[in-house]
């Protein structure tokens, strides 16, 4: 299986909430490749979504500086900001989102509440 077929699994698996083997898988593609944005990303949302809001943040947020353009990361981060009550940092990440790319259908409907 090449890396992208292994992290879609993962992905896959952390959609379905799987988290455990998301994890393991997730972390199989950054043993291959431990620059893999898309794994990085999926496994600091996992991280939020078993309770470690404060080390989910910290981990997107360092992603959204390491990737600025990646609007994915971006928006997850903006969107673990508003979550935790950082309304002015969601709503910056929002506005550069938008800055970016005016379509973006998601920053569009949060950025109503900036």
């Amino acid at each position: 299986m090449d890396i992208e077929d292994l992290y879609q699994k993962g992905f896959q698996q952390r959609c379905e909430g799987n988290y455990p083997d998301a994890k393991a898988t997730l972390s199989r593609v950054l043993a291959a490749d431990p620059n893999h944005v898309n794994a990085r990303h999926q496994l600091a949302l996992i991280v939020g979504f078993e309770g470690d809001f404060d080390c989910s943040l910290a981990a997107l947020e360092a992603l959204a500086r390491q990737f600025p353009q990646n609007l994915d990361v971006r928006y997850d981060f903006a969107m673990t900001q508003m979550m935790l009550g950082d309304y002015e940092g969601a709503c910056a990440q929002l506005k550069f989102i938008l800055s970016v790319d005016p379509n973006h259908e998601k920053a569009k409907q949060q950025a109503i509440y900036c």
